[in-house]
């Protein structure tokens, strides 16, 4: 089983938290037994959340190679430096 990626621990984290907040607001409830049930089903609700975030593709194949198939990058010609011309500083005339 792969390991979950950094966006479904946040969509299923804020899920959970959210998810629980607003139900316990809307149903009022405070018995134990009402809580309980809603971290359930808050807690389902964040997992089904995490599950359903899409992954990463995996890397395609490439059949004839048996390889990963690569993707051209096109990186840029690295540029000559500039000499810098120092100039005299002029000040102005005092009169």
């Amino acid at each position: 089983m792969p390991r979950p990626t950094a966006a479904q621990l946040a969509y299923g984290s804020c899920t959970v938290i959210f998810s629980t907040l607003a139900m316990l607001l809307l149903s009022q409830t405070s018995s134990g037994v009402g809580i309980a049930v809603i971290a359930l089903a808050a807690l389902a609700l964040g997992l089904l959340v995490a599950l359903t975030v899409p992954l990463p593709k995996p890397p395609t194949v490439d059949p004839a190679a048996g390889t990963p198939a690569t993707t051209e990058r096109v990186v840029p010609a690295p540029r000559e430096p500039v000499a810098a011309v120092a100039e005299p500083v002029r000040e102005p005339t005092a009169r």
